[in-house]
């Protein structure tokens, strides 16, 4: 067994690992050897660790552990792609290997204290919560961690978490909210609502490639500003901040008030608005090119549409460059109008020169000088039920890299949004008034 205390605000919250097992799928599967990644998937490979908090009235935690693992082998007959293994193809692509040897991680632990101490995550510390997602110890790269790894935990007081760390390349959020919600299925013995769609040569580069737009995501932009600053000496920390009802209305009537745009949505607002706002905070000089990078469902934009129950990344990643000068010194419907024109830009042909440029180049998008954006809000995070009801708190653990910032909607309000995001300790200061301002 594992011991793990946590010091900061939670320092009596403790939890105790079991070891680690393999979890795989209970019935053959549909097909073995290598599965094909899109280029769509190659472009953000990186663990993303979300949770989940359960609690009934009428129900408590003693079958949890066996009924949750149980629907996992369940959901990985239709899933089987997750219990494979993440390799390098001979074109240098991430590819999966499914040989049925591998499987999905399951852990099993307990927590010292109850539920409602931890189901808050804008108020537990990220390092605590994080205790609730299994971590391969001593992993050096993404090949060395498995596809899927799930940590049931329970809590004195009957509750439970569903802690669960799954790499991007497999599923965006559109698609782990359907994989969810389907193991919740299979776990209540109840019949797949949405069966996976696989196939993932339907998004495969044109031959020959056609690049028919300028991709600056892809671009590198110097960060003359790290060096005049003090950011480079200072603690990076984590935190969650909520912008309710109110303060989203307020900053659409900011947007609007000087009548340069004719609509916006709450995203663009919001978007734009942390964009600014950050851009400030971290006290960038003027000259300093900003970029913001943002993905777009494009399940629907497709031509035809991706299929119902697409399994993988139907997203593309946008983005905006501006300097920060310009960006801040200007009202907020500057910044909301940089982020329409992006999302005016992608359609079928933008995202399939997308692939193509993938194809030639096999770049990443940078992320020096760079703001990514992801957003949860829309994503049905509250459907979940694997027989003890919808869960009391659910969202992300942490942040795959410190330039990502997550949006995702309140545990009690959900018309409220919940930001996550890292800043240097001055800067996260700073930019905490700012939001007061509001």
């Amino acid at each position: 067994m594992e011991d793990i205390s946590n010091g900061s605000n939670n320092e009596m919250i403790t939890i105790t690992k079991g070891e680690p097992t393999r979890v795989h799928p209970n019935e053959p599967v549909e097909k073995k050897g290598l599965y094909y990644l899109s280029n769509l998937d190659q472009n953000i490979a990186a663990t993303i660790p979300t949770v989940y908090f359960f609690k009934s009235e009428g129900k408590g935690n003693e079958e949890a552990v066996e009924m949750v693992k149980n629907g996992l082998s369940k959901i990985l007959v239709y899933y089987y792609p997750l219990a494979g293994k993440l390799m390098i193809s001979s074109e240098g692509k991430l590819i999966v290997d499914c040989n049925g040897d591998d499987g999905a991680v399951f852990v099993e632990a307990e927590a010292n204290c109850g539920v409602e101490e931890m189901a808050d995550l804008t108020k537990v510390d990220h390092v605590v919560v994080g205790q609730l997602v299994y971590h391969i110890p001593g992993a050096r790269n993404l090949l060395e961690i498995p596809l899927l790894m799930v940590q049931v935990t329970k809590f004195k007081c009957g509750g439970f978490a569903i802690g669960m760390s799954m790499n991007h390349c497999m599923l965006d959020g559109v698609a782990a909210m359907e994989f969810v919600n389907g193991w919740g299925e299979v776990t209540r013995a109840l019949p797949l609502n949405l069966s996976p769609f696989l196939d993932r040569t339907i998004l495969k580069p044109r031959n020959p490639p056609l690049i028919e737009f300028p991709h600056h995501e892809f671009d590198e932009i110097e960060d003359i500003s790290i060096k005049t600053s003090l950011r480079q000496h200072e603690q990076i920390i984590h935190k969650s901040l909520t912008f309710d009802a109110p303060k989203l209305a307020k900053l659409k009537e900011t947007a609007m008030e000087d009548r340069v745009l004719s609509k916006c949505t709450t995203f663009e607002t919001l978007s734009g608005f942390i964009w600014k706002t950050r851009c400030q905070a971290l006290n960038l000089l003027p000259q300093q090119k900003t970029k913001l990078l943002f993905a777009i469902n494009g399940r629907q934009k497709f031509i035809p549409p991706l299929p119902k129950g697409y399994a993988g990344n139907g997203i593309v990643i946008t983005n905006s460059i501006v300097e920060a000068g310009e960006l801040v010194e200007k009202p907020l419907s500057f910044a909301v109008g940089l982020i329409q024109e992006a999302i005016e830009l992608v359609n079928d042909r933008y995202m399939r020169s997308a692939i193509d440029y993938f194809e030639v180049t096999r770049a990443r998008p940078s992320l020096a000088a760079t703001m990514l954006l992801t957003t949860w809000s829309r994503l049905p995070l509250y459907t979940i039920d694997f027989g003890w009801g919808k869960p009391i708190c659910s969202g992300p653990v942490a942040l795959p890299e410190n330039p990502v910032l997550i949006l995702f909607p309140h545990h009690k309000d959900h018309r409220s949004i919940n930001l996550v995001l890292g800043l240097p300790v001055s800067a996260m200061k700073m930019f905490e008034e700012l939001i007061m301002e509001i």
